[in-house]
């Protein structure tokens, strides 16, 4: 059943997208295609990651109250962990919605793995709607120089540049001194740690993941700016 919803909700209309758009853009660049496709995801994404995004922004504001209370009832966990989610509850701050972006990417990362594995790689194109006419072959590369079925060093190194300067962009808007010390050495962990196993991750991988990495997290980046950028409320 799951497998039966996760091919027919994600996985085909993925691939009929990009059959389609390979179609019918001029040039035929499956780079070109990736982009369009990616920029098209996250847009019907958007929502949902601008929820997130508002409830970071929220969270990281109220870090100075969050560690008053800490400090307050710091001898009391029970009591702490109520004064919290009154807090949360006073500013409609849900501190697990900043999970939803990431649930909600892994099965698309995961099922454009396949389509990218399926379309470059030369397979059959199973699936197809019947509108969505199957071509002959698809050209692999991008820009006639880069084949995006094999690994590309260039798009590893991009994607981990991206998610440094994302990582950066929300470390630079955290509030001075709203961090305790094992919180902020977690974030500066995650700020160099994370775009290094994005390189290594991305490295392995078909070009066409990375790009599609690369530009989801550019923007993210953009909507970042949109979001953090607002003028604080006031706690």
């Amino acid at each position: 059943m799951l497998t039966t919803l996760y091919t027919d909700i994600i996985y085909r209309p993925l691939l009929n997208l990009l059959v389609f758009f390979y179609n019918i853009l001029p040039g035929h660049d499956i780079g070109v295609v990736i982009i369009l496709l990616t920029v098209l995801i996250r847009l019907a994404l958007a929502p949902s990651f601008h929820k997130s995004l508002k409830s970071q922004k929220a969270m990281n504001d109220l870090q100075p109250r969050l560690n008053e209370l800490r400090e307050r009832h710091k001898d009391d966990k029970e009591k702490q962990a109520r004064a919290m989610m009154e807090l949360y509850r006073e500013h409609k701050i849900n501190p697990l919605s900043s999970c939803l972006p990431i649930l909600i990417q892994l099965p698309i990362l995961i099922a454009l793995y396949q389509v990218f594995r399926v379309a470059l790689g030369g397979h059959e194109l199973v699936g197809l709607y019947s509108f969505v006419h199957a071509p002959a072959n698809i050209n692999p590369k991008f820009l006639n120089l880069i084949d995006l079925s094999k690994p590309s060093y260039v798009f590893a190194i991009l994607a981990g540049v991206a998610q440094f300067w994302q990582s950066k962009l929300m470390m630079s808007k955290a509030t001075p001194g709203g961090q305790d010390a094992t919180a902020r050495a977690m974030s500066l962990q995650m700020t160099y740690a994370l775009p290094a196993v994005s390189v290594l991750v991305a490295w392995k991988l078909p070009a066409g993941l990375p790009l599609y990495w690369v530009v989801t997290t550019l923007f993210a980046v953009a909507q970042q700016y949109y979001i953090l950028r607002k003028p604080k409320p006031s706690v």
